[in-house]
This record gives structure tokens, sequence and C-alpha cells, in this order.
């Protein structure tokens, strides 16, 4: 790295405080400085780089297109910094394990194992950020995500958990015991999707099919999925792993498989991890083979 060739780290401090806060008066309250320092500070960087970052749009500032894109380098950069300065220092030792991960997930796995994770680790307070929303692991933020999919997400590390094929699955009450040999006689029953987004939401989609509008589709939160399946108030497309016990208690059938490589991963960002966040992974880890408390 050439370090005469980067601007004054004032000067990006002073940026990336204006670009989160929007306003120079705002990132001088932030940095404990005058507006007018902040103001002095961006056209000395911008005068650096040759370049516009901000521009004035009324009685307000908006970043240009290379600014938003220095703005985002400096966020990951400058938290990241934080991140290290507050795991060598303890500065974050108090603050919860935040989880993301999806409903479903939430209700049918995680939830029921978590309580051993408690007893082990009786200090580690935990946020769980149950949503169909993907949230990447980030400084700061969220610690670590358990997510569905291939495992391949650009920038993170993703670890198998719980490998899982998807299923079209229903209950007999709904279906009763007909075999099913095509995706389009599914069409003749109504069903339920997971609000926002689904791990297996393009199931149909990849056949070429779309679900009638005319048809009846329930859109619930994915850890209620299961219980409409259940009740038999529709067609759903789920993991195998969440219906496996329902499987094998007559609740539900599985009326089609998608074998793959999918599943439920760890994933985390590269680097150090919190040591809570690292004890959570050692647990998940052991979790792989261990059914769930009754």
């Amino acid at each position: 790295m050439n370090w005469r060739d980067l601007p004054s780290l004032n000067a990006l401090r002073a940026f990336s405080a204006l670009a989160q806060a929007g306003s120079a008066s705002g990132a001088g309250a932030a940095l404990n400085v005058s507006h007018a320092a902040i103001s002095q500070q961006i056209k000395a960087l911008e005068a650096h780089m040759g370049l516009a970052l901000v521009r004035r749009e009324g009685r307000g500032l908006a970043l240009t297109d290379e600014g938003k894109h220095l703005a985002a380098a400096l966020d990951e950069g400058f938290g990241l910094i934080a991140q290290q300065v507050a795991a060598l220092t303890g500065a974050d030792a108090a603050r919860p394990l935040q989880i993301s991960t999806t409903p479903q997930f939430a209700a049918v796995w995680l939830m029921p194992r978590l309580r051993d994770f408690q007893t082990r680790h009786p200090g580690v307070d935990l946020m769980v950020h149950p949503s169909p929303q993907r949230a990447d692991p980030a400084p700061g933020g969220v610690d670590l995500a358990l997510r569905f999919g291939l495992g391949h997400w650009d920038g993170l590390e993703a670890e198998l958990l719980v490998p899982t094929d998807i299923v079209v699955t229903a209950a007999p009450s709904l279906v009763g015991d007909r075999q099913f040999t095509t995706r389009e006689e599914l069409l003749d029953y109504p069903w339920l999707t997971e609000l926002d987004q689904s791990p297996a939401s393009d199931w149909m989609f990849r056949a070429g099919l779309e679900l009638p509008r005319g048809h009846s589709i329930t859109q619930v939160p994915g850890n209620l999925m299961l219980d409409g399946a259940r009740a038999g108030h529709g067609v759903a497309v789920l993991t195998a792993s969440s219906v496996e016990a329902d499987v094998a208690a007559g609740r539900l059938r599985i009326l089609f498989r998608d074998c793959g490589e999918t599943g439920y991963f760890i994933v985390t960002r590269p680097g150090i991890l919190r040591p809570q966040a690292k004890a959570f992974r050692r647990w998940l880890r052991a979790q792989r083979d261990v059914a769930p408390a009754k």
C-alpha cells in the first residue's frame, strides 16, 4: 500500500460521518467539530481525489455516484476497524450476540435447541432476528447468519449445518392419498406461501408454471407455514428437515422432492469472530446430530 496516495484520515472520517448523518452539521456533531470544519475537509478530499463527492440539493446535501461508492467502502472499513478495536479492548463484550435466520428455521430447528446453549453459556445474551430478508453479518450488527441455499454468498464464509432437500408437502386432509405425477396437478389445490420470500418459493416456477391468480393463495410468516400445512390450508413448499416429524406422524405427506446440494449454512464474515460468536458456532456444530429437547 502506498500511504502517500491516500487522503488524510481526518478528511475520510469527515466524509464518512457526513454520509451517515446526511448533513455537515450532523457530521460535525458526531465528530465534535464545527460544520465549517467538515465542509473544509470535504473540499480538501474532493481536491485530493479530483472528484465531486457531494452535491447540493435544495437546502440539503446528496452524494454523487462516486461519493456513494466511497461512502460504502469507508463504512465497511471503519466498521471493521471499530470491530477489531472493540474485540481487542473488550468493549463489545457486553453486546448481545446477534443471530439472523429465517422464521421457519428459527421455529422448527433453532428454538427447540436453544435452551441447551443458554445452559452451557449463561453469560451470553442472544438476539435472534427471524426474517425472510437476507441480513449479512456486519461489524457491530449481525454476528452470524443461518441461511438456506447452496452455500455461495460473495464475501462471506459458509459452513454446512443441516443438509436438506426441498419438498412439496400437504396434509392428508387436503389431498387424501392421491398420487401426483406432474406439478400441474398441484394447481387443483390452494397454496401456502411465505411472506416476502421463501427459500423454495420458485419451485413451481422452475417448471414454467404459475399459480392461477384466481386460486386461493395464502401468504403467512415462515414460522406459521407448518401450522397451516398441518391444518390442511394449502400445499406448501418447505425444506425436508422441517417436516420430518410431521411426515413420520402422518400429519403431512411429501408429494414431490427435489434432491440437491441445498441446506442451511452457518454464515460469517471472514476474519476474527467475537468470543460469543465462536462459542455459538462451536455449539451449532455440536448440534448437527442432536435431536431437539422435548
